[in-house]
Parts: structure tokens; C-alpha cells; sequence
């Protein structure tokens, strides 16, 4: 119920004290279980954890004065889902409720139910020297309640929270890190070998101990659901060695946080009291070739906190023999130059120096079942000096959260089990597997790749390359789309598992609504051209100075061209103002479309005078192009361009344009790319602030948050420079393949 008139006058009676502390004395009145109030606070942390919305998220808050740990309401999931409400943020609270637990005696919290978003940063966290520091406020009654002052969530049927933005990250205290090193003395006179395991698997007694090294690693896979009953529903494949072959091991639910990230490839495990199970056939396996031993897939060694216990020792590096005959790690680097004759979906290793990263973005993971999740990506440009192209690498979320956070311009990166991709008009790259792991500059010390003999001939490489030079050819952030699109749209309409469906017109506002933060998704539009405009770009002294850079081959495109076979464009180049190109109209939709410059425009226009115009002043562009290269310097001021834009405007209407323009009910106009979605030149001084705008919205704030780094918020929508047209295309029909993101 509420009762905003008592809680009034007894707010009135409450002395200053702050805002949450005055809130939660309102709430504690027992005619006051929702009340309506003006609390204005900052965020601080947003946490998730699965329920049967399915996702719900604990918000942490302060005034300055206290910390409140609140549940935020189901209605208000979309605000997080569109990153409005985020930390490092400002918001003002306008009705909360008490909720007491029905479980459990003396818990109870905060749940906010409205509140109205500030701006894109806080006014007020700047001012707080330590936000750890500031207590925790609880009710009074309360204070012994585990779930407000520990990093659990608020709803006591869960343990852990997952991370914000997707599943395969570890997040929390839960998870153990280091690696914490057994010196005892072994008994490794009674163990057994893995290939005696499959004999142990088929008969009753107990399998002895093993002494294994790890020579692969999966990421982590959540695989929890809401009603299942089990409290860290997480799994984590691993594949160990002795001298007898290889087998896959799995670790299992509670094990996962206190053992995944201590154990690492090249870690030498005692195991005992574990189970044997049959291998899951559907899984993926990395490729072993190289390694040249046996491999086991009939079964798998299974690692559970119970029936059985398993008991697992980590052994240090010191007290590992020789005698013991476990086998080293192998890799298969793959130099830049051999990457063209590696067959499709074949597994490599690649180390390169970053020249481009970009920012992360997420996309729906595919044929899932359960709760809606996202994978998170990046693409990057590497490059190792065996050839003048570049490394193209789709490098997926590994769950090493800080690792991937962190890639940046000019550090060595190390991407293990990365599959080749092939796409007929584009060049190679390589995209991440279950079991990649990557590692950057700061992480390679003590793996076990360091002593490869690739890797030492790449590190003599990059010491022949001085740091100015390479930074001139660097970028960060923005999105990258590739492979390129296709100039000819060939899917067949009539499929409906299509990589990029199909969607009607009607539907695409609809579409858009439903992206989610930084959520990438690919789409096709049939309509009716019926008004096409095009403009003259106006060249200026800084457009010519970058097109003479554009021939540097380590810097990547915010968006591909067609035809390119290798880079299209530099970082400078798409951070300069972007100008109308061309506005569009498909069969009740007005799009304005904004793109660097157009070389190429081609439509079957009805009208032939049109067209002839047209294609005159292409070639009037392309002549001064040609004057401009030549060395002349008396290039149009943009502001005398602009000022004579008109006179280089032509345009062509469909005759039934008039009669369609009165149909239209909803104009879609967010043409043009937002800033976050343009790449930009690294530089060393600008690390942190560049990280931060291409990285995803942190979970918890921290001091070291730029205030110069606004949040990516907001809709964008890009269509290419050129249109890619369904094979069946008549005079004015198309199909234009365009992306979408909410930023």
C-alpha cells in the first residue's frame, strides 16, 4: 500500500540526515511498505543474476553519505538492457518499497520501482574520495544479513551473480584467482595412466590417481536455467596429458570458481577420488594433430565437490620431474603469409603485434534454448611481418575478462585454436573457438608458448620496428563489419533460417526497438526506390591529407567498401564529418543515409535524363580528384562547399512518389554514425580514455573512469555505400542489405 501524506509529515519531522538514510526510515514506518520520494543518488554497481524474468539485477547506490544495496523492479530491466541506467551515472529515486523475505527471518531490502535517469555522468561521485569506505546502509534489525554486505544476490535462492553484459565470464568474489602451488612430496608409485581408464570406466573399482598436465582450456560454459537446483550450475572442459595419450577433463559446478582460474595450460594436476563418465559427442574438441599423441574420446574424467569429493593438487613447477615423463605443450603458430593456403576451418595459433581493436560488441548466441544470451566480440588487425596484410581476427569473449578488456594498439597478442574462415570476395580471418585463450602484453610471462621457436623469431621481428612509426598506423574503437557484404543480394527470400533475415517495413521500427545495449544484428529490406538524392562531397585540405594516408595497410575501416580486397579506409579518415550522401524512401520509409563520400553510384532509374546527370557529375568529381592528386592546392573551404551546396544537388522522384508520400505514417531517420561507432587514431597518452569508450559498461565504478568518456547509448543505423540488390531486382525494386545497433 501506500500512504505518501503519513510518510510525509513524519519526513518532515526526521532531521537532515541524507537521502537514502531519510528513505529508509520512511520505509521502516509500518504504514509506509511503498513510498513515493525524490532521492537523488549516483550508481555505483549493477550486478545480474538469473530468475524467471530471467534476468534480474541488484543496484548498488550512494548519496554521498550512505551505500544502499537495492533490487531494481522487473519493470525497470529495459533501462538496463538500453545501458540508460548504468553506474558512474546519476539518478533520482521516485517511489521504492520495503520487500521482506518470506524464507528467511530478519532479511529484507530496498526494491526501486521508478526512478528518473540523470545525465551521462555524475555529479556527484567525483566529489567522494572512497566509495568503499562509505557504510552500508541496513535496516535496523538487519545488520546481520549476509546478502546486503556481501557480494551475493539480494533474492536468497541465489549464490553468485553472472557478468552484466554475458555469460562465459567469471564475475564475482566466488572466483579463487591465482595459483596457489603444491610443494609436498607425491606418492606417484600408485597412479594409473589415461590409458587404463577406459578398462577402469567398463569394471567397478575405484580408478587410482592420476598425475596429468593440461594442455588446453575451454572458456566456461553457464548452463543454468531458472527451477534448476543446483547452486553454481558452471562447467569447464580441459584437456590433460600423460605419457600414455590425452583425455578430456571436466570440472564441474562448485570446483569451477575455485578452481578454473588457477589452473592454466601447462599446470601439472594430482587427481583423486574423481568419476568417469562417457565423452559428450556434441561438444567441440580443439585440434591435436601436432601434439603427436594418442587421444582418448570414449570417456572423460569428471571433478565434482561431491559424490565423490575430488580431490585435486595443484603441483608446483619446482617439484614437477622428469621422470614423470608428462609431455610437452605444443603449439602451431601460423605466420600471416601462410594463413591464405590454410584450408577453411582449420585450427592455428597466431602471435602479432595489434594494430587495430575495436570496440566489443554483442550478438544473440544461436540455437539457444534456454535464457536469451549474448556472446561478446571484437574484431582486430594484427600484423607479424611475414606479409603486408594484416591479421583479421573475430576474437569472441574467453572468459578472461581482463585480458580481452585490455587489448589494445601496440601489444604482442597470442590467440591459440583460432578456426580459418573463408568467405568468397573477402580475405581470410580467423575467428575464436571454445577453446581459444588469448594473452596480451603483461600476460606472457610463464607460458609455456614463450619458449617456441615462432615465437622468438617474431620477437626478434618487432625489435626492428620503432613505436612512432607503428603508431601512425594505428586505430581503437568503432564498430568493423566484415567479412563485406555482397554486392549481389543472392539469399533466397523464401528462407527463413537466412544469416540476415528478411524484414518487412512494417516490422523494422519494431525490430530496432527490441536491440539491446551494443547488440549487433544484420538485416534485409525489400521496398520501392521512389526518391533518390545525391550530393556533391565537398573536398578539403584535411579530406585530400587523409585520402594519401588511405594506403596504409595496417589501419582498419569503420565500414567495408565493395570490391576491396584490402583496407579501405584509415581511422582519420572516418573520424572526419560525415556528409549526406543519398536519401532513400522504401515503400513507407524516408531514410537518410550519411556515408565518407560515394565513387561509385549506380541505380536503374526510370527517368534516363536523371541518370545521364548523375553519372556527369561523378566524373566531375572524379576529374577534380584527379587535379587534387596532381598537386593542386586551391581545394574549396568546406564552409564555401556548404554555402553552394544546392547548385550540386540533383534529385529524382518516381512518378507515384507523390500519391506513396501521403501513405507514409512513420518516417525512420536515424541515419548517420554515431561517434562511438567510428574508429580513432591511438595514442599512448589516450589509452585509458580510448579503452574505456570501446569497452563495454563496467559493472561496478571506479575512480579511474574518465569524465571525458561519455557512455555508448543510443540507436544507430548504417547502411553501406552502396546497394546490394536481390538478384531478382526489376527497375525499382531492391533489397538493401544494412545493419543496426544499439550503441
Amino acid at each position: 500500500m501506500e500512504d505518501n501524506s503519513s510518510c510525509s509529515s513524519a519526513g518532515t519531522a526526521l532531521s537532515e540526515a541524507s537521502f537514502l538514510q531519510r528513505t529508509l526510515e520512511r520505509l521502516s514506518s509500518t504504514q509506509c511498505l511503498k513510498v513515493s520520494t525524490e532521492a537523488p543518488v549516483a550508481v555505483i554497481a549493477l550486478q545480474r543474476y538469473l530468475s524467471e524474468q530471467p534476468d534480474s539485477y541488484d543496484v548498488t547506490v550512494t548519496d554521498g553519505v550512505w551505500r544502499a544495496k537495492c533490487s531494481v523492479h522487473p519493470a525497470l530491466n529495459h533501462l538496463v538492457h538500453s545501458n540508460t541506467l548504468r553506474t558512474g551515472t546519476d539518478v533520482s529515486i521516485t517511489q521504492c518499497s520495503f520487500v521482506y523475505s518470506e524464507r528467511r527471518l530478519g532479511h529484507g531490502y530496498i526494491c526501486i520501482e521508478k526512478l528518473r535517469c540523470g545525465g551521462e555522468r555524475s555529479a556527484l561521485l567525483p566529489r567522494i574520495q572512497d566509495v568503499a569506505s562509505l557504510p552500508m546502509l541496513v535496516k535496523q534489525g538487519m545488520e546481520r544479513s549476509v546478502e546486503l554486505q556481501s557480494d551475493v544476490p539480494l533474492q536468497v535462492s541465489r549464490k553468485h551473480y553472472l557478468s552484466l553484459w554475458n555469460n562465459e565470464d567469471p564475475e564475482g568474489d566466488i572466483w579463487t584467482s591465482g595459483s596457489p602451488s603444491s610443494h609436498t612430496v607425491l606418492d606417484v608409485s600408485n597412479i594409473t595412466l589415461l590409458s587404463s581408464l577406459e578398462l577402469c570406466f567398463r569394471n567397478t573399482w575405484k580408478p587410482l590417481p592420476l598425475l596429468v598436465k593440461i594442455i588446453h582450456k575451454s572458456r566456461l560454459r553457464y548452463y543454468g536455467k531458472f527451477g534448476l537446483k543446483i547452486d553454481y550450475p558452471f562447467q569447464a572442459y580441459f584437456e590433460v596429458a600423460d605419457q600414455s595419450g590425452t583425455m578430456s577433463l571436466v570440472l564441474w559446478n562448485e570446483l569451477c570458481p575455485e578452481f578454473y582460474q588457477k589452473l592454466s595450460v601447462g599446470t601439472v594436476l594430482y587427481i583423486q577420488n574423481y568419476s568417469l563418465k562417457r565423452s559428450y559427442s556434441n561438444r567441440s574438441h580443439p585440434q591435436m594433430d601436432h601434439h603427436q599423441m594418442k587421444t582418448f574420446h570414449s570417456v572423460e574424467i569428471c571433478l565434482n565437490a561431491r559424490n565423490p569429493t575430488s580431490v585435486v593438487t595443484v603441483v608446483s613447477a619446482k617439484s614437477v620431474l622428469p621422470q614423470w615423463g608428462l609431455p610437452e605443450v605444443s603449439y602451431l603458430f601460423t605466420t600471416r603469409l601462410q594463413l591464405d593456403e590454410l584450408s577453411n576451418n582449420s585450427a592455428c595459433d597466431v602471435i602479432c603485434l595489434v594494430t587495430f581493436v575495436g570496440r566489443v560488441e554483442r550478438v544473440k548466441s544461436k540455437g539457444n534454448k534456454g535464457p536469451e544470451k549474448f556472446w561478446t566480440y571484437r574484431w582486430i588487425h594484427a600484423v607479424d611481418g611475414s606479409s603486408d596484410r594484416p591479421f583479421i581476427l573475430e576474437v569472441f569473449s574467453s572468459s578472461q575478462p581482463e585480458v580481452f578488456r585490455r587489448i589494445c594498439p601496440m601489444t604482442y597478442l597470442v590467440c591459440t585454436q583460432m578456426r580459418v574462415c573463408r568467405v568468397e570476395g573477402s580475405l581470410p580471418y580467423l575467428t575464436s573457438s571454445c577453446e581459444t585463450e588469448t594473452f596480451i602484453t603483461g600476460y606472457h610471462k610463464g607460458q609455456p608458448y614463450v619458449s617456441d621457436p615462432r615465437v622468438k623469431t617474431f620477437i626478434q621481428w618487432t625489435k626492428t620496428l620503432t613505436d612512432n612509426v607503428v603508431l601512425q598506423k594505428t586505430s581503437v574503437g568503432g564498430h568493423y563489419c566484415y567479412p563485406c557484404p555482397p554486392q549481389t543480394f543472392t539469399q533466397s527470400m523464401a528462407d527463413a533460417s537466412a544469416q540476415v533475415p528478411l524484414v518487412a517495413a512494417a516490422d523494422l521500427k519494431k525490430e530496432m526497438e527490441t536491440l539491446q545495449y551494443r547488440e549487433h544484428r544484420k538485416v534485409a529490406i525489400q521496398g520501392q526506390i521512389a526518391a533518390v538524392r545525391y550530393t556533391k562531397h565537398p573536398k578539403s585540405t584535411e579530406s585530400r591529407g587523409t585520402e594519401e594516408r588511405e594506403q596504409v595497410p595496417d589501419v582498419a575501416p569503420d565500414v567495408c567498401e565493395p570490391n576491396t580486397q584490402d583496407h579501405p579506409s584509415t581511422a582519420e579518415q572516418t573520424t572526419a564529418p560525415i556528409s549526406t550522401a543519398e536519401k532513400i524512401s522504401v515503400r513507407g520509409i524516408k531514410r537518410r543515409i550519411q556515408t565518407r563520400k560515394v565513387k561509385k553510384f549506380s541505380l536503374n532509374l526510370r527517368s534516363m535524363a536523371a541518370k545521364r546527370r548523375l553519372l556527369e557529375i561523378e566524373a566531375e568529381e572524379e576529374q577534380e580528384e584527379e587535379e587534387s592528386d596532381s598537386g593542386s592546392e586551391d581545394a574549396p573551404n568546406v564552409a564555401d562547399s556548404q554555402q553552394n551546396q544546392d547548385s550540386d544537388v540533383i534529385s529524382w522522384e518516381s512518378s507515384s512518389w507523390p500519391k506513396q508520400k501521403q501513405e507514409v505514417s512513420e518516417y525512420l531517420c536515424e541515419g548517420g554514425l554515431h561517434q562511438d561507432s567510428v574508429s580513432r587514431r591511438f595514442t599512448l597518452d589516450e589509452k585509458d580514455v580510448l579503452l574505456q569508450r570501446s569497452n563495454l559498461q563496467p559493472t561496478h565504478w571506479t575512480p579511474e573512469q574518465s569524465a571525458d568518456t561519455p557512455p555508448s547509448c543510443g540507436l544507430s543505423w548504417v547502411l553501406p555505400s552502396y546497394n546490394t540488390r536481390h538478384k531478382q531486382t526489376d527497375g525499382h525494386r531492391c533489397c538493401i542489405f544494412a545493419r543496426c545497433e544499439l550503441r
